[in-house]
């Protein structure tokens, strides 16, 4: 399923994986919350409750989607996080993967704490 997330500053698209919590999110869209950031990691809270996937992972590429299941959180690095040890994201405990943002996730740095953030599914 392909996504769109915006906010006042700006918009990225990306798509869902067919992961069992990717699923979970696909159904609670369209989704609105206030945004959180951290270091290069854009995150908000989602009515999703979901189990750890096998393949969850803590360090990952910038762009990829993820699901925190601790903080029922999606959570969206784009560059380093406080607890990086090089250019990579390294989140604050292993997260499902969701999927992948399309262009550049860098676009996510025009995104402040607390701006409204909403997820819906998105044509094509």
């Amino acid at each position: 399923m392909r996504i769109r997330i915006h906010w006042p500053g700006g918009e990225v698209f990306g798509e869902l994986n067919d992961s069992p919590t990717a699923q979970q999110v696909a159904e609670a869209l369209p989704v609105g919350a206030s945004a959180n950031t951290w270091g290069e990691e854009v995150y908000f809270s989602l009515p999703v409750e979901a189990q750890l996937e096998p393949d969850a992972q803590q360090e990952v590429d910038p762009g990829t989607i993820c699901f925190w299941v601790q903080g029922s959180s999606l959570a969206l690095p784009f560059g380093p996080t406080p607890i990086s040890t090089g250019d990579r994201p390294r989140l604050a405990a292993a997260c499902n993967i969701l999927g992948r943002i399309e262009g550049d996730p860098k676009t996510l740095g025009s995104v402040n704490d607390g701006d409204p953030i909403q997820v819906e599914e998105a044509p094509g």
